[in-house]
């Protein structure tokens, strides 16, 4: 294959629909967690779902969106404002995983995708 047609993780796993799923069923998570929600300070969480929907399609492969929109990620500044304790860090894995199960992804890419995820997860953790 030439890198031209190579197909990108994002395209394989199905591209923004299957981005879309994973990020509703980890905010429909989010949306009742007692953990998790108080970090989320807008009362309507479909623009934070929109941002992590942009920000995943762009790391893997899609559109960059995100980019154009926001500058560079900056992860682990954005999310300095809130404690992230091993506690919301859990919890926050606990929705992804929902979120993943939805999707229905292959093996190799579930594997791929939670690898990121979890690795993700614990570098934002700022507090004790």
């Amino acid at each position: 294959m030439t890198e031209q047609t190579q197909q990108t993780f994002y395209d394989a796993i199905g591209g923004h629909d299957t981005i879309k799923l994973v990020v509703d069923t980890f905010y429909d998570g989010v949306a009742g967690d007692e953990v998790l929600r108080p970090l989320y300070p807008e009362e309507d969480l479909g623009p934070a779902a929109h941002r992590f929907t942009m920000f995943l399609e762009q790391y893997w492969g899609g559109p960059t969106t995100y980019s154009e929109q926001r500058g560079h990620p900056r992860l682990r500044m954005r999310h300095a404002p809130f404690a992230v304790t091993p506690e919301a860090r859990d919890a926050w894995l606990h929705h992804f995983r929902a979120g993943l199960d939805a999707a229905h992804l292959s093996p190799e890419h579930d594997a791929q995708f939670w690898a990121y995820a979890q690795h993700a997860a614990q570098f934002m953790v700022n507090s004790a």
